[in-house]
């Protein structure tokens, strides 16, 4: 799936690739440069390459028929993303915005196909990558129906500390700018529920919280309400 997020075993896309195998796919692509808050590609663009993140981090976005922005994924460096698109020719399903300043190496879609022909192996790794982002969907879409608000937030800052978190004093801080718009979005739930939940989770002394900060002092206390 093209912007799932994950709590997905396995390494980056490039680290599974042998030395040669990621020498000849950066020998065929560019490496292009993107600012904070830039998009490398948008929803219901026609694909024309793929990418993997050299440097940064960025957040896959899609915009409902209401308005409201969701968050479907966070990917960092060494991450292969649009690849999707590149293979069903359908348009962009999502946004792809640069939270850091990244750079990309960009390969042309069907250069991309090329040389995965020419390296089966890497197919392999591409199938097993894949497999993995659609059992995280399944997942979520189980988690979704059976949590509440709580639930589903503590599970994504569990997540998040998990790929992102850095120890601070008695606690762990998510190492990734966080609003409560992208946490409505990212767990399915109203900016008010976050905002109830968020404040849930403070009164309890399992977070703290500042300017699109977020500081978990409990993680045992919010992985047991998660999978509650």
């Amino acid at each position: 799936m093209e912007a799932a997020d994950s709590r997905e075993v396995g390494v980056p896309f490039m680290e599974a690739l042998e030395p040669e195998e990621a020498k000849a796919l950066r020998e065929v692509g560019g490496v292009r440069s993107f600012d904070a808050g830039k998009a490398l590609f948008h929803e219901n663009q026609v694909p024309e390459s793929v990418m993997v993140i050299e440097r940064g981090r960025i957040k896959f976005i899609s915009v409902t028929s209401e308005g409201k922005e969701v968050v479907l994924a966070v990917r960092e460096k060494g991450d292969l993303i649009g690849e999707q698109s590149t293979f069903d020719g359908a348009p962009r399903s999502a946004t792809a915005i640069a939270i850091d300043p990244v750079e990309a190496l960009v390969v042309p879609a069907e250069t991309f196909r090329r040389f995965l022909e020419q390296h089966p192996r890497v197919a392999l790794v591409l199938l097993e990558m894949l497999s993995r982002r659609l059992r995280d969907s399944d997942s979520k879409r189980i988690e979704y129906s059976a949590h509440d608000a709580v639930g589903r937030v503590a599970a994504r800052l569990i997540e998040l500390v998990e790929r992102f978190g850095l120890e601070e004093g008695d606690g762990v801080r998510i190492d990734l700018p966080l609003t409560q718009e992208d946490l409505a979005g990212w767990t399915g739930v109203s900016l008010e529920s976050v905002g109830k939940a968020t404040q849930t989770m403070r009164k309890l002394g399992w977070i703290e919280t500042g300017r699109r900060r977020i500081t978990v002092l409990d993680l045992d206390a919010m992985r047991q309400r998660a999978n509650s």
